[in-house]
């Protein structure tokens, strides 16, 4: 009896993850589901597909062969996805979108609602995350994301620098050599903040550590401590000041990417010169050239 489809995926699921629970958990099911379903297409295949360990689910050679397999079909239905939708050239049907949360908020959301008066026929899926998703499997159509190196197998155009500066509260003696610090963690940007606020302040003058930016914000207007924050967030409340100029040891680019097989897609090219028309005007904010 052929194996079906659903439990290809459940196998790679559980080679990428080592254990069923993650596994179960990215499929929508049950951690028992799974475990039954497992062991149903092992007893069908007669052979096992994965060595149980203290650590984890560990694929023997059969189970690395079955989710290799799932891992070229699924290549194949997403290649599929693509092509129909490239076919389509009035801009509808579901679009889904990915940005990182202060994205969201502070750029994003009032261009989707405008997008969305002028593409009614559209729907919009928002993927709020601060990883990022794989177009290739169709986790998302456009990514708008903060990065120095967007990744070789996407396409898409820069539309803005996003500048970050140090900020303080406007009353209080911040200046001082002795100001004591929020930080970023080490989970944010691979650590890069991080190691901007250690090589200015010792572990003792650090107050918070967020992996936030939201959160970061929010400590600094408390008073918890001075740190950065992006130029175009900092410079927009009112009791925050630069306590610097914006630093190109922090700046990063503004994507906006698809995978090759969508940029001709009627939805996706709709979206994509939306987006950069509503940015175009904003550089100057994004780039920290508008300085209370």
């Amino acid at each position: 009896m052929p194996v079906a489809w659903d439990e290809f995926r459940l196998v790679r699921a559980i080679t990428e993850r080592g254990a069923l629970a993650p596994a179960a958990a990215s499929l929508g099911i049950n951690p028992s589901t799974a475990f039954r379903r497992l062991a149903a297409i092992e007893a069908e295949l007669g052979t096992r597909l994965f060595e149980r360990h203290r650590s984890g689910y560990v694929a023997t050679p059969a189970g690395e062969a079955m989710a290799a397999a799932a891992a070229r079909m699924e290549e194949e239905v997403a290649r599929f996805d693509r092509e129909v939708a490239d076919r389509a050239q009035t801009p509808s049907g579901l679009l889904r979108v990915t940005a990182a949360a202060p994205l969201v908020t502070d750029l994003l959301m009032p261009m989707l609602g405008r997008f969305r008066t002028r593409y009614p026929k559209v729907q919009i899926e928002l993927v709020v995350s601060e990883e990022a998703l794989n177009l290739s499997r169709r986790d998302a159509d456009v990514a708008l994301r903060a990065t120095r190196d967007p990744p070789p197998n996407l396409v898409g155009r820069k539309l803005a620098t996003i500048a970050w500066a140090v900020y303080g509260p406007v009353r209080g003696d911040a200046d001082g050599a002795n100001a004591v610090w929020v930080s970023p963690s080490e989970a944010v940007a691979g650590g890069l903040f991080a190691r901007f606020v250690a090589a200015r302040a010792g572990p003792e003058r650090v107050a918070m550590r967020l992996n936030t930016v939201q959160g970061l914000c929010e400590a600094i207007c408390e008073g918890i401590g001075i740190g950065p924050l992006p130029c175009y967030r900092g410079d927009r409340i009112a009791g925050l000041r630069r306590l610097s100029g914006p630093d190109p040891e922090l700046a990063a680019s503004l994507w906006l990417l698809t995978h090759p097989d969508l940029r001709h897609a009627a939805r996706v090219r709709a979206f994509m010169d939306h987006v950069a028309t509503e940015v175009a005007p904003l550089r100057p904010a994004l780039e920290g050239r508008q300085a209370g």
